[in-house]
C-alpha cells in the first residue's frame, strides 16, 4: 500500500522498535562484514571453514606448502635430532611427489629442505 497507510509488516517493525526489541543486537554499530571487498563466489564456504575451524580439507599440494611454511615452528617443539631429521626427510619426500604432480591440487613450486642446514637451525633455536 502507498501513502499514509501502514502495512501490517511496517506496523510490526515499528512496534518492535518502540518496544526496544532491536536495541543491543549483536554487531550493532559495526560495519557490515566484507564491505568494500571484491565479490567472492565462495565467501560462504570460506566463512564456514573459518567459523567451524575445519582443517585438513585442502588439496594435498596446498597442505604440503603450508607444512613447509610452518616447518621451523613445528620443529621447535621437537626434543630429539632423529625426530627432526625424520620430519624433514618425510616432508622432502612429499614435496618431491608434489613437484612431480603425483598429488592432488595445484602445482607446488617450493624447494626441498637441506636436512643438515635445517637440523643446524633447529639446534641453534634450542640453545637460545
Amino acid at each position: 500500500m502507498t501513502g499514509s497507510h501502514e502495512t501490517w509488516i511496517d506496523r510490526q517493525i515499528r512496534e518492535a522498535e518502540e518496544r526496544g526489541e532491536f536495541d543491543n543486537l549483536p554487531g550493532a554499530g559495526k560495519p557490515l562484514p566484507d564491505r568494500g571487498e571484491l565479490y567472492d563466489e565462495n565467501w560462504w564456504l570460506k566463512q564456514w571453514v573459518r567459523r567451524e575451524n575445519l582443517t585438513g580439507i585442502a588439496p594435498t599440494s596446498l597442505r604440503i606448502r603450508k607444512e613447509a611454511e610452518d616447518l621451523m615452528e613445528r620443529l621447535a617443539k621437537e626434543t630429539s635430532e632423529p625426530s627432526v631429521r625424520r620430519i624433514v626427510t618425510d616432508l622432502n619426500e612429499r614435496i618431491v611427489r608434489a613437484q612431480r604432480g603425483l598429488v592432488d591440487g595445484p602445482p607446488v613450486y617450493i624447494r626441498t629442505f637441506d636436512v643438515e642446514a635445517t637440523v643446524d637451525a633447529w639446534r641453534s633455536g634450542r640453545q637460545k
